[in-house]
């Protein structure tokens, strides 16, 4: 108690500035976060089975850093689209 150290879970996290003048943490341009943002960036999407693959996740990981990480905390709107005979494709929307 008292200390000015970072707490364990902070280590190492990064900070980046929003619009809003807050701060919020950011994410390592190697990080396995990062590779996930990059893949939904993409025009045609990602597959929760392509980033388990690129993770080494399971499914219910991947669905957890979506709805945790990316949506709550960053602040990424992302969106899921489904046509017959296919596996269901998410993407980052830009607003």
């Amino acid at each position: 108690l008292g200390s000015n150290r970072a707490p364990p879970c902070l280590i190492g996290t990064t900070w980046s500035t929003t619009t809003a003048g807050t701060t919020r943490p950011g994410t390592r341009d190697n990080s396995k976060q990062a590779r996930v943002i990059a893949m939904l960036k993409r025009a045609e999407g990602a597959t929760i089975t392509q980033i388990c693959e690129a993770t080494g996740w399971l499914g219910h990981s991947v669905r957890g850093t979506f709805s945790g990480t990316l949506k709550k905390k960053l602040g990424l709107a992302i969106t899921s689209s489904k046509t017959d005979g296919s596996e269901r494709t998410y993407r980052i929307t830009t607003n």
